[in-house]
C-alpha cells in the first residue's frame, strides 16, 4: 500500500476524530496511526485484508525477511529447550553464538528490521512467543540470520507437530 503525505495526514486526522468521539468501529485507529507513523503501511493490508482487493504490490523484502527469521526462531527455541542435557552441551560447544533464544536486531544498523519485528509481535499479535522480547542486539544480526535461513528453509518443510529440530540440525543451522 502506498499513501501520499496528504493521504497519511487525512487518515491520521480521521483516526483522531474517531478517538476523540470515542466511536467504536471495526477499524482500530491506534493501529492505523502506528502503521502510518512507523511506515508499516503493509500492515494495514495484512490486518484488514478483507477491505482490499488482492494487492499487486508484494510485501517489502524486509518484512518477508523478518517474518522468515521469526518463523525460524519459533522452531529453534522450542527444539533447543527439548534437547537432552548432553545434546544441549554439544550444541553449545559447536555453535559459537548459541541458539538458546532469539537475539533481536541491531538498533543502530538494522532499525528497520527491529521496527518491523516489534510491529509484527507487539501490534499485530503475531509470533506471540516473542512478545516483550524483541530487543536491540547491539550488533548486526541480519547477515547471520540470512546464513541460518539458507540452511533452515529446506528443513522447514519437514517440521511441525510432533517433529522438532534435532541437535544435528540445530548445529548445522547455527554454524552458518
Amino acid at each position: 500500500m502506498k499513501l501520499s503525505n496528504a493521504e497519511k495526514l487525512i487518515l491520521t486526522m480521521l483516526c483522531e476524530v474517531q478517538e476523540h468521539l470515542k466511536m467504536k468501529g471495526e477499524i482500530d485507529p491506534d493501529f492505523i496511526k502506528e502503521a502510518i507513523y512507523n511506515d508499516h503501511l503493509w500492515a494495514i493490508e495484512w490486518k484488514y485484508h478483507g477491505l482490499f482487493e488482492s494487492s499487486s504490490e508484494p510485501n517489502p523484502p524486509e518484512v518477508k525477511f523478518v517474518t522468515d527469521v521469526l518463523d525460524m526462531w519459533s522452531f529453534i527455541e522450542p527444539a533447543y529447550q527439548e534437547l537432552s542435557a548432553e545434546d544441549k552441551k554439544r550444541v553449545d560447544a559447536e555453535v559459537p553464538f548459541g541458539l538458546k533464544s532469539f537475539e533481536g536486531f541491531d538498533g543502530n544498523n538494522e532499525i528497520e528490521y527491529l521496527s518491523i519485528a516489534r510491529f509484527l509481535v507487539e501490534k499485530m499479535d503475531l509470533f506471540s512467543d516473542f512478545k516483550g522480547r524483541i530487543i536491540n542486539s547491539h550488533m548486526p544480526k541480519t547477515g547471520r540470520y540470512e546464513q541460518m535461513l539458507s540452511v533452515f528453509e529446506p528443513i522447514r518443510t519437514t517440521l511441525g507437530a510432533p517433529r522438532l529440530l534435532n541437535a544435528d540440525e540445530l548445529i548445522k543451522i547455527g554454524k552458518r
